[in-house]
């Protein structure tokens, strides 16, 4: 490989990190849980696209296939991840469905009275 072109990969898995550790941050801060699946999401794909990047760069084609593995392993963690934000949403709405039913009963005690 030349210098010019591996000057150019290594810039852009320079760039890719650098990306990757924005998304640490957002990933880290929220505020949302959903900025966070989101944010794990893309450190997973910037990583893909780093390994891939350094396979063409290294020439070896061998290390594609850890990148297929880590694209399936990054899926599989968005998919728990948004089952488990489902599963607290249900709750958090679940409950305020209960308090508004409660606050309502109260209201209509004390308009009977």
């Amino acid at each position: 490989m030349t210098t010019d072109y591996s000057a150019f990969f290594l810039g852009c898995v320079i760039v890719l990190a650098v990306l990757a550790f924005f998304c640490l941050v957002r990933t880290i801060r929220g505020p949302k849980l959903a900025d966070r699946i989101m944010g794990t999401n893309m450190i997973g794909t910037i990583t893909i696209a780093i390994i891939l990047l350094l396979s063409v760069y290294l020439d070896e084609t061998s290390v594609l296939d850890i990148a297929l593995i880590y694209a399936i392993m990054s899926f599989v963690a968005v998919i728990v991840l948004t089952k488990i934000y489902i599963g607290l949403y249900r709750e958090y709405k679940e409950e305020h469905l209960q308090e508004d039913h409660v606050t309502e009963r109260q209201e209509e005690k004390k308009d009977e009275h």
